[in-house]
């Protein structure tokens, strides 16, 4: 029996095994049957299409092919941030790209200072005499910041401009902890470390109120002044402030209202607006979608790739939140990145590296990992800049410590110095149900921290001690980088969160500029001119089939009313409030992480709320 057991179990693998092989094969064969299929109108001029379905992104969200083999999904589509602006670049001295379009009927944003990235880029474009038009049925403060920068705004006649400006609610889970009789043990350093507050308060406390207010400020006035700058014509400040001031029920619409305030140029639809784009451009008469002469974004990148003259500087991304050990692209493994530094400077290929940070934090002996790595990198004689993204915070703040200089945008969201720990236990739930625990010790250490009989006096001290002298190394690290002294830094830090023009008065970064300066400055301190360098990404290679997934397969993001789509984003953050308390649950006990910088994953927004809850609950 035992032999024919082991025979029919071979024979069930070799069937698998042959079923995935021919699968792998045909997606291979599809793959390359897509890839050699003309797309039309795609790379042969006309308008460089933008049709931006998914969130602009620091770095793609790895994609499991097996995941997609077995029914899972392949994830939400993205764009690379570097796509998009290698793109619009070439666009600038191409003669074949008579426009660029941007369709931002289903785009569901991205970083704040990446959104910003793209919005200058658009600038340089049309400063080159290249028209770009904008189209969307209707458009919140992200895909207005990049219409803003359109030399022509269409608006759908049944849509609105819907400009609200930073700022909601988050949930707080006090009320529902203590329902359950879950007893929540919190540890932290810094009056503003307001990560644990949705577990213990019922709201916000003045300390995080305040600093949350001030946050949300500054990045508002930013986005007024970086729209004001580019539609001077606009009335801004009066339609933000009642964007009903010209609407007559039964006379006028929402769209005519953002049409009068010079919030957007033209009314119609989308029929209206492809031949418009079409006499720029020209008919496309093989392609019934889209009825203009189109290079698709993907096409264009991969006809015009990235300068590699000169020498090489290499870019580190520490993308997401950062997790001990290894884990996929999107998110920050220590190890994972640790890894790839050691690999840049084994290879001798890189005369600089620039540490690319657009992270909330996350686990604090992950960030230190890298950070060390980063140090090994500098003594060896490679320079490192850090240049900050959207987010460098808690542990995005720490590694970016390893930089000789650190860029940052006025938008950034950075400091967070602080820490935090949380353990939950259940004794008064268990005892609800009468339960209870019991059993022997050796020290008053055995068996803590219990969850299931709660912790003991001996323990929170020790844990509040580690917490404590993490926070104390966190401060040397940045008193020693930023050449602050002890007390500035204790009173800049208590974990509250700044600005990026906040952080530059106090110190906290060098100067504002994008990732190409941070680039620049790298080739300078290794004595090479900045105009005979160029930047590669330091990644893990992607394979084909990922790869394939990835830009055939990925979800996009439905077209619909711009009133749906911000209620979908709401469901969105409390979807991210769970996804919070999971990082909390199944993260290390003592992190440096950031809660107001926290965005929701793409990879939530796909699930429903009762699969979430299951999820992440119940399994």
């Amino acid at each position: 029996m035992k032999l024919l057991k082991g025979a029919w179990a071979l024979l069930v693998g070799v069937k698998d095994a042959l079923v995935l092989l021919f699968m792998l094969l045909f997606f291979g064969a599809l793959y390359g049957l897509l890839s050699a299929s003309p797309n039309p109108g795609g790379g042969k001029g006309g308008a460089l299409l933008l049709s931006l379905n998914g969130p602009i992104v620091e770095q793609a969200e790895a994609v499991d092919p097996r995941e997609l083999l077995t029914g899972g999904g392949a994830g939400a589509m993205q764009y690379r941030l570097a796509d998009v602006l290698q793109a619009l670049k070439a666009a600038e001295t191409d003669d074949h790209i008579k426009a660029v379009v941007l369709d931002l009927d289903a785009f569901p944003g991205g970083g704040r200072v990446a959104l910003e990235d793209v919005a200058a880029a658009l600038d340089k474009l049309r400063a080159k005499k290249k028209p770009v038009l904008a189209y969307a049925t209707g458009y919140d403060d992200k895909a207005y910041l990049l219409a803003a920068h359109a030399s022509e705004i269409w608006l759908d006649p049944m849509g609105a401009a819907y400009l609200a400006g930073p700022g909601g609610t988050q949930p707080y889970f006090k009320g529902l902890i203590d329902r359950f009789g879950v007893n929540v043990h919190v540890y932290r350093v810094g009056k503003f470390k307001s990560f644990v507050e949705p577990y213990i308060l019922e709201k916000a406390s003045p300390e995080a109120r305040a600093a949350s207010q001030a946050l949300v400020g500054a990045i508002w006035q930013n986005w007024l002044d970086n729209v004001g700058k580019a539609r001077p014509r606009a009335k801004l400040a009066a339609y933000v402030a009642n964007p009903l001031a010209s609407f007559v029920p039964g006379q006028t619409s929402l769209s005519k209202a953002a049409l009068d305030a010079g919030i957007v140029d033209r009314l119609g639809d989308r029929t209206a607006f492809d031949k418009r784009v079409a006499a720029l451009v020209g008919e496309n008469r093989s392609d019934p979608d889209v009825p203009f002469n189109y290079s698709e974004l993907s096409d264009y990148v991969a006809a015009n790739p990235a300068s590699t003259r000169g020498k090489a500087i290499g870019v580190i991304q520490v993308v997401g939140s950062i997790v001990d050990g290894e884990a996929p692209s999107g998110t920050a493994g220590g190890e994972t990145i640790a890894g790839l530094i050691r690999k840049a400077v084994a290879s001798g290929k890189f005369k600089a590296l620039v540490v690319r940070v657009d992270s909330p934090g996350g686990s604090a002996l992950a960030s230190e990992r890298i950070r060390l790595a980063l140090a090994d990198a500098k003594a060896s004689g490679l320079p490192v800049v850090t240049s900050m993204g959207s987010v460098a915070a808690s542990g995005g703040y720490w590694v970016s410590m390893a930089g000789d200089k650190v860029f940052a945008e006025p938008s950034t969201i950075t400091g967070s110095i602080g820490v935090f720990g949380i353990i939950p236990t259940f004794e008064r739930t268990l005892a609800t149900y009468g339960v209870s625990t019991d059993g022997i010790k050796t020290t008053p250490l055995s068996g803590q921290p219990d969850i299931l009989g709660g912790t003991n006096a001996e323990t929170d001290r020790l844990i509040q001690t580690g917490v404590e002298d993490i926070y104390g190394r966190f401060l040397s690290l940045v008193g020693t980088a930023r050449k602050l002294p002890a007390d500035k830094v204790a009173e800049i830090a208590q974990g509250r969160v700044w600005d990026g023009g906040s952080a530059r008065q106090l110190g906290l970064v060098d100067a504002f500029g994008s990732l190409d300066d941070a680039v620049a400055e790298a080739a300078r301190r290794a004595k090479l001119d900045p105009a005979e360098a160029h930047a590669v990404i330091v990644e893990e290679p992607v394979s084909w089939l990922a790869a394939m997934f990835r830009n055939r397969f990925g979800a996009t993001e439905p077209r619909t009313d711009i009133f749906t789509r911000l209620a979908r984003r709401q469901k969105d953050a409390f979807l991210s409030g769970l996804s919070d308390a999971d990082a909390l649950l199944s993260g290390p006990a003592i992190q440096v992480r950031c809660l107001e910088c926290a965005t929701p994953s793409p990879s939530y927004r796909s699930e429903s709320l009762w699969s979430l809850v299951k999820n992440r609950i119940f399994s």
